[in-house]
């Protein structure tokens, strides 16, 4: 699939590899294992395998055909990063990132390892943001390895916040999202634990997007924290869209 996007933080998804696995508890009620299935059963090729994890070089060209800047988010249906996705692959996609530069790609992952182990390889540029999933506290070293990388944009999707992230350290970071469970079997959002991460982000200046309560019928609990929305983005991101900086396209980390 690459098509617009309903996630509120992004324009697009781009996915040039579909299909995951399981690896931590924010993966038990996974989005894109259930959409994968229905896509599967209604016959779209790129679902045939159903989760399986797939690779879909004809995907990969695609950012080319946009020709307005757009927020791209890569394998919204898998993990760009998953241990069975070859470096020469990751690296091809990371080519058309560099190539199609007029694009901002947000790339999320939870091996937060793997893009560390890769980090000297990849072809970091502005317009590409790295961030890492972190749903409770148990998993907080991923923040540490993505901010040992060179990207540069670092963001944190806190999606599904499971559990409190007391002492989140933020050094680095330049976004978070948050953002309850939704769909069946929603585990429940704590209201303190966003209001915690909220007002660090509001100390050390970091952009906050606070996606949604959740729930089973998300609809119904929407999106509103104290009063007010929350959708906060990198300056610097921002300025890069709307092509500010274009002509200062260096590498990132040098």
């Amino acid at each position: 699939m690459a098509n617009a996007s309903h996630i509120e933080w992004t324009d697009a998804t781009w996915n040039p590899v579909t299909g995951c696995s399981k690896i931590s508890p924010g993966c038990q009620f996974c989005y894109a294992e259930r959409l994968s299935r229905r896509l599967q059963a209604m016959g779209q090729n790129n679902y045939r395998n159903g989760f399986e994890l797939t690779l879909q070089p004809h995907m990969l060209q695609h950012p080319f055909s946009w020709k307005n800047p757009r927020r791209v988010f890569v394998n919204s249906m898998s993990d760009l990063f998953h241990e069975d996705v070859p470096g020469s692959y990751i690296q091809r996609v990371f080519d058309v990132m560099v190539t199609a530069h007029w694009h901002q790609y947000q790339v999320l992952t939870k091996r937060s390892q793997r893009v560390l182990a890769m980090n000297g390889e990849l072809k970091w540029q502005p317009q590409i943001w790295m961030g890492v999933s972190v749903e409770n506290g148990d998993y907080q070293r991923r923040v540490d390895e993505l901010r040992r990388t060179k990207a540069c944009i670092k963001f944190l999707s806190v999606e599904p916040l499971l559990g409190p992230l007391p002492n989140l350290d933020l050094t680095g970071i330049d976004w978070v999202i948050v953002g309850g469970e939704s769909g069946p079997g929603a585990r429940p959002l704590d209201p303190a634990w966003v209001r915690e991460i909220r007002d660090q982000c509001v100390q050390d200046g970091v952009a906050f997007f606070f996606k949604q309560w959740g729930g089973v019928f998300k609809s119904r609990t929407g999106r509103l924290l104290d009063g007010r929305t929350w959708d906060e983005m990198p300056v610097t991101a921002t300025q890069a869209l709307t092509g500010a900086g274009r002509g200062d396209m260096t590498a990132c980390g040098e």
